[in-house]
């Protein structure tokens, strides 16, 4: 019964998630508009410019543009949520409810980011991925990385005044190596190497996404009450 109920709730928020975000329509717009202007001024720098983009340089790039736009889009889960509006969540789910929902939405709302971007980035500056299937696989775990670090981050940092700050410091321990496993993996998608060579890092990275998970699940009932 209880477990139903979970379900319900969360569904009911992710559903609320969505509609507030088609609503405001100029967010998601802000946040296309920044995921197409970074890859339009990396085409100018290294298309139009003197500069040459390698291989390396195009898999760190991309995912160096993925980390600002995962910054921008997911971090401000808790950050710009009114204590009020907290307050009635507070009233009406429970906490786990509530923490599952963000991580899902995020989820949600980076893959589709992640897609898009990768559509836009190969379009202007080129594709050299040999191995598409490993590559759509790795922005899926990103995404779901990415998403549940910032949603986490964002719920610590909202109890704090300079949340900005503290989000940088609390998340660079953890997406750095994320960061550095995702890079690789996409190395070995762009050379089109075996899929076997992928293994460690890719389970490695899962690894983390699940420490991550847990740890939301784990801590943030406590970080709640504190409201």
């Amino acid at each position: 019964m209880r477990e139903s109920n979970l379900i319900q709730e969360t569904w009911a928020l992710v559903k609320k998630e969505v509609l507030i975000e088609l609503r405001m329509k100029y967010a998601v717009s802000g946040m296309i508009l920044y995921l197409v202007s970074s890859i339009f001024l990396g085409y100018i720098t290294f298309s139009l410019g003197k500069a040459s983009l390698n291989v390396p340089t195009w898999n760190v790039l991309f995912w160096v543009i993925m980390l600002f736009v995962a910054t921008n889009s997911t971090a401000k889960s808790f950050v710009q949520e009114s204590k009020g509006l907290l307050l009635y969540y507070y009233s009406i789910a429970s906490p786990l409810s509530i923490i599952l929902s963000k991580i899902i939405f995020n989820c949600m709302l980076m893959l589709f980011l992640m897609v898009f971007g990768f559509v836009i980035y190969s379009l202007l500056l080129g594709n050299i991925v040999a191995d598409i299937p490993l590559f759509l696989l790795n922005l899926c775990v990103g995404a779901i990385g990415f998403s549940c670090t910032f949603t986490m981050i964002s719920s610590i940092a909202s109890k704090a005044s300079n949340s900005g700050t503290l989000m940088a410091i609390l998340g660079f321990p953890i997406i750095i190596p994320m960061l550095l496993l995702l890079i690789k993996i996409s190395k070995f998608a762009i050379e089109g190497l075996d899929r076997s060579t992928v293994y460690d890092e890719l389970t490695l990275l899962l690894a983390i996404i699940i420490i991550a998970i847990s740890t939301s699940i784990i801590l943030f009932p406590y970080l709640w009450r504190s409201n």
